[in-house]
């Protein structure tokens, strides 16, 4: 299965969603995904003052692409906060996170398996 096929349209019909995990102020705007193998485009929100700790570290088995797009997120083990136009490529096992927003954050986000 592939994600599906989609023209332009206004992404802001779709709306955010819940994110797995135990932070309620993290939500997801899914663009586009396949269930099947879990690759998605999606939009993720920090709402101001979020704390991912309860998540704790992350690692995925699939590439995760991130740009930041608004806000600001401080990686709370490495003590480094990143900013608008900023950019990170995360190859499957990688760890990130936890992560704290006191301004809010948004990112865009693709998910992928490399065969």
């Amino acid at each position: 299965m592939a994600k599906p096929e989609h023209e332009f349209f206004p992404a802001g019909k779709i709306g955010f969603t819940p994110c797995e995990g135990d932070v309620p102020q993290l939500t997801e705007r899914i663009l586009a995904a396949d269930a099947v193998s879990g690759v998605a485009t999606r939009m993720l929100r920090f709402e101001p003052g979020t704390d991912t700790t309860p998540n704790g570290v992350q690692t995925h088995d699939f590439w995760e692409e991130v740009y930041i797009l608004q806000g600001s997120i401080t990686d709370l083990r490495l003590g480094e906060t990143f900013t608008p136009g900023m950019y990170a490529c995360r190859p499957p096992g990688m760890e990130h996170g936890p992560w704290r927003s006191d301004d809010g954050c948004l990112t865009f986000e693709v998910r992928y398996r490399v065969q």
